[in-house]
């Protein structure tokens, strides 16, 4: 057992807990037991002298993640999602300066984003996502970490703006930054994305290779290289996807469910290779950049539950789209004909009051009975939508309705208990009803002689 380099029982119902087993295996290069019920948290007991994967997703570990990764020095995968392990992530972390994925997706960790990991400058795929960290994103990720190809830090506690210097990561194709408390606008560098307006990439597949495999046949032996494939995890159309050999056709942003505002870059539509955009409920403005029909790859697109106003961009029809959502915007005017935006179901342009056409029962002017007036397109503007939308709370309501009321009980309060004031008022008053009548009478005196002449 001590010369064991492989040790896959993945997927095999196994329980209890990690042994001290495990760490008498010097030789030990790959340990992949994910998809099981094992328990605990003693990753220390392993002998990570040579390790190079270790595939623990899926598991019932729990407690706090140990202090000890300075011993894994050779250590590419290092896969811990899907467990119950809490506290902060450890700064030894960072000691792993040839990990190539680290994935601590739905745990329980909290805490800052580990400024160690500016260490670990050969990432390519970083998935932090579902856990409980409160912190801003570093604007270190897009200089130290500029290999990144997956980033993912959804549903955390993350605020503040998206830092400018993430449009340095030129090869990334996953962006899931959705389920935050991020604000700010959305920088209109993305089109430094390169991978996402290119197609195919090269450094997207994540392998280890184990050149010094062996197997018996008879009498005789036969060597081989096996490869490893790591796997990204990806929601596209709200479903969880997962990638591996396939990872370079995926290009995907997601920024949804944050407190985005601004409108939507136009530098975007440039990202001609994306595959999924999703900007829904934010705080968004200004209309769909025209320019979304360039993006003939798109397959998933929610602007749903924004600020959005104006028409439906016609290039949209141009688009293969097999998820779309609209909904609950200002948008207005008729949907653009062509099959692809007719199919979709009529919740995907619901909430929008001024939309007609079909596959929504209100008509528009022309088609019969229409529910929509073009003169509408004049009336709502931005500034009416900014109205609507917020800025003019029922705060800002109550609010006028005191400062009427206090300033006209002062008036009449000071006329009442003024005598000298009250006297000056309605002779004030007495002025300008003579001044009204001299204007009045002049007016009219030159009307009779007009119509005289």
């Amino acid at each position: 057992m001590s010369s064991l380099r492989w040790f896959y029982l993945g997927k095999n119902q196994l329980n209890g807990t990690l042994t001290d087993t495990i760490g008498q295996l010097s030789n030990l290069e790959d340990l992949n037991v994910s998809f099981n019920s094992l328990q605990g948290s003693s990753l220390c007991a392993i002998a990570g002298g040579i390790l190079a994967n270790i595939e623990l997703s899926n598991n019932l570990l729990s407690g706090g993640l140990p202090d000890c990764w300075i011993r894994f020095q050779k250590l590419v995968i290092l896969n811990l999602a899907n467990n119950n392990l809490s506290g902060k992530i450890p700064f030894s972390i960072g000691s792993l300066r040839q990990i190539q994925t680290l994935g601590l997706r739905k745990n329980n960790f909290f805490g800052e984003f580990p400024l160690s990991l500016k260490n670990c400058t050969q990432l390519k795929i970083l998935d932090l996502g579902e856990n409980k960290l409160s912190d801003k994103i570093p604007a270190w990720i897009g200089d130290s970490l500029s290999w990144l190809i997956v980033l993912s830090l959804r549903s955390n506690e993350f605020h503040g703006s998206i830092p400018r210097n993430l449009c340095h990561l030129t090869y990334i194709q996953i962006l899931d930054l959705s389920n935050n408390n991020i604000s700010g606008t959305i920088p209109q560098c993305l089109n430094n994305f390169t991978a996402m307006s290119q197609k195919g990439n090269s450094n997207a597949v994540i392998s280890y290779k184990y050149p010094y495999i062996q197997i018996r046949v008879g009498n005789g032996w036969i060597f081989y290289n096996a490869l490893y494939v790591d796997n990204a995890l990806v929601i596209l159309k709200g479903l969880v996807l997962e990638y591996g050999r396939n990872l370079a056709l995926v290009k995907s942003i997601d920024l949804s469910n944050n407190k985005l505002i601004g409108e939507i870059p136009k530098e975007i539509m440039s990202l001609i290779e994306l595959c999924a955009l999703n900007l829904s409920r934010n705080n968004l403005i200004g209309q769909i950049p025209p320019m979304i029909g360039q993006l003939k790859m798109l397959g998933s697109l929610d602007l749903s539950r924004n600020r959005l106003f104006g028409a439906v961009p016609a290039s949209l029809s141009d688009l293969n789209l097999s998820k779309l959502d609209l909904s609950n915007n200002y948008l207005l005017g008729r949907i653009p004909t062509g099959t692809q935006l007719q199919s979709f179901d009529s919740s995907a342009y619901m909430g929008n009051l001024d939309l007609c056409g079909s596959p929504l029962p209100n008509k528009c002017l022309g088609d019969g009975t229409a529910q929509y007036s073009p003169a509408l397109v004049a009336v709502k503007t931005p500034t009416l939508i900014k109205n609507e939308d917020g800025f003019i709370t029922p705060g800002f309501y109550v609010s006028m309705e005191l400062g009427f009321t206090l300033g006209f009980c002062g008036a009449c309060g000071t006329l009442l208990l003024n005598s000298s004031c009250r006297h000056a008022y309605f002779h004030f008053l007495n002025d300008v009803k003579d001044w009204l009548y001299v204007i009045l009478a002049v007016n009219i005196g030159r009307l009779q002689r007009r119509l005289r002449g």
